[in-house]
């Protein structure tokens, strides 16, 4: 996947290209646009109320990203994130995530800690009452928390990117409540880690979360079932 400036790409969600990137882009990682399905620029551009250029650009932005391939006088198809694309994400995520926990331990705020706490307070209530999608919302600002409390804009982009790309079948791995619930304690035990300054233990504990959120996507066949849509 391309990398951008971040402040370049930060600025460029408020223009009229950025916009119409981010939405199409968005639609393609959530599954609206299925893979190899044709993106037809007039279409789009109704959709959204502009004209097929900001739609063009977006495309081409796309096509570096790698979701989607412009074939010359045929038109733009998704080509979105693969299998094998989400197994390389989560195991590169593991040790990025790591490194993230190790570096908020030295640079986390008092409110972004009190932030995280109740994240998880809220996370262990919610599971307690199999309330999905308030536990997947959760589970998205426990990781933002993080990125944040890093302190590298670099790493954090980083990071967000990978999160996005896997949307889909971190949905499905959340919505089963085995594996919630242990996301929550694993969760708690990466905060109690960056709590007591213990870097060592906050990155081998985020660095497991992850692996072992990839192993239970394999194990309960989500890894098979997120090719198929």
């Amino acid at each position: 996947m391309a990398n951008y400036d971040v402040k370049t790409e930060v600025s460029d969600k408020f223009s009229l290209r950025g916009r119409v990137y981010h939405k199409i882009r968005e639609d393609i990682l959530s599954g609206i646009y299925k893979d190899n399905e044709e993106l037809r620029e007039v279409a789009i551009g109704e959709e959204l109320g502009v004209s097929r250029t900001p739609v063009r650009e977006a495309f081409r932005q796309l096509e570096l990203e790698g979701l989607i391939q412009i074939i010359p006088n045929k038109g733009a198809y998704v080509t979105g994130i693969t299998v094998k694309d989400v197994q390389d994400i989560y195991m590169m995520r593991s040790k990025l995530e790591g490194l993230a926990a190790r570096w908020a331990t030295e640079n986390i705020s008092d409110e972004q800690m009190n932030e995280m706490e109740e994240n998880i307070y809220l996370s262990e209530f919610h599971a307690s009452k199999g309330h999905m999608e308030q536990i997947t919302n959760l589970d998205n600002r426990f990781h933002e928390i993080l990125y944040e409390a890093c302190n590298s804009k670099m790493l954090q982009h980083q990071l967000q990117d990978f999160h996005e790309y896997v949307l889909r079948v971190r949905k499905r791995t959340l919505s089963e409540n085995k594996r919630s619930a242990a996301s929550t304690e694993e969760h708690k035990e990466i905060m109690e880690a960056i709590k007591a300054k213990d870097a060592d233990r906050a990155e081998l504990a985020a660095n497991r979360h992850i692996v072992n959120a990839y192993e239970n996507m394999v194990k309960n066949g989500l890894y098979e079932a997120y090719e198929r849509g």
